[in-house]
């Protein structure tokens, strides 16, 4: 059973539900250590006073402020504890708006949140179920590690989820942001249709285990041969190709051909995943790092040491003998 990284209430009207906040996602992303260069010494970060070069220890260290003027205003540790949120457990749920009112802009973090009791699960359970039919979620406010957040309950199958969101100051303006956004030319009725014909033929049932970080795999696969010593592996970059694609409408209708081609099984079949091998004379049209994907489904044997034109090879040849057999 995970451990609640924060205990309380949630609270809407008069109702107080005991919960607890559990992390929903977890980051997966390979980590390293640093060390120097043909040595086994770690490389360790030290708090250091520019102008000595003397270390500094945490308890004298304080903060800045940054001006517009470049200077800065030092805040000693005691001054900002007095002005810190007072330590809470309660989520209070202040209003209800409708989930498609909300832009996922807003959002950033999910947490679950869990009845902490068997006494808190009818009313748990009865938040959810009325959200779930009203399509309406809680907007709150708490604080957890001496940080206030806003955030959204809403419901996630059986359970409640939180999302902590940004306020909306920390929400940058496009119009400001970009240098270049369509102004006054409208798209024509016939790109359009195109545009809604691609995505028609993209379209599928939405499928999480379909996607995968196919860098972390490749990452782990690198270490896992270096740790049995047969040295660094080649991975080379992703070769993209940005050839004939001039005219608009037909780089749309290209991607509606290509796009209905690999869903050879008709309209209404599933979504291949990125990972379902092609047609063997479409190898060269692909990318490298799409090769390799698709030499790793078939477990070619040494493919992170080959070229694109191996890889190519290599899976025609596991291509014949599948047509053979």
């Amino acid at each position: 059973m995970a451990r609640s990284l924060w205990t309380g209430a949630l609270a809407f009207g008069l109702v107080n539900v005991p919960v607890g906040l559990y992390a929903a996602t977890e980051d997966r992303s390979v980590r390293f250590r640093q060390f120097e260069k043909g040595t086994s010494a770690r490389i360790r970060y030290q708090r250091v006073n520019e102008e000595t070069g003397d270390e500094v220890p945490y308890e004298n260290i304080v903060k800045g402020y940054e001006l517009e003027s470049g200077e800065y205003v030092l805040l000693e540790r005691e001054e900002l504890d007095e002005i810190a949120p007072g330590r809470s457990r309660v989520i209070e749920i202040t209003d209800f708006v409708d989930t498609a009112e909300i832009d996922p802009v807003y959002y950033q973090r999910t947490y679950y949140l869990g009845p902490r009791n068997e006494s808190a699960e009818r009313a748990y359970a009865l938040l959810a179920t009325a959200m779930r039919e009203s399509g309406r979620v809680g907007i709150a406010n708490f604080v957890m590690r001496s940080r206030q957040y806003l955030a959204v309950v809403r419901p996630y199958g059986d359970a409640l989820a939180l999302e902590t969101m940004h306020f909306a100051d920390e929400v940058r303006d496009p119009q400001r942001e970009l240098s270049h956004l369509p102004t006054s030319a409208a798209p024509a009725g016939r790109d359009i249709d195109m545009a809604t014909s691609l995505i028609d033929a993209m379209t599928g049932p939405w499928d999480p285990d379909a996607y995968a970080d196919t860098y972390r795999e490749k990452v782990l696969e690198l270490v896992v041969a270096k740790a049995q010593g047969e040295g660094a592996v080649a991975t080379g970059e992703r070769e993209e190709s940005e050839e004939n694609v001039v005219d608009l409408v037909e780089a749309l209708r290209r991607s509606v051909d290509e796009s209905r081609a690999r869903r050879q099984g008709g309209a209404d079949s599933p979504r291949r995943s990125p990972a379902t091998p092609p047609p063997e004379d479409r190898l060269e049209q692909m990318s490298k790092s799409e090769l390799y994907d698709l030499a790793q489904e078939r477990d070619i044997g040494g493919r992170s040491q080959m070229t694109k034109k191996q890889l190519v090879a290599a899976l025609s040849e596991t291509g014949s003998r599948r047509r053979a057999s």
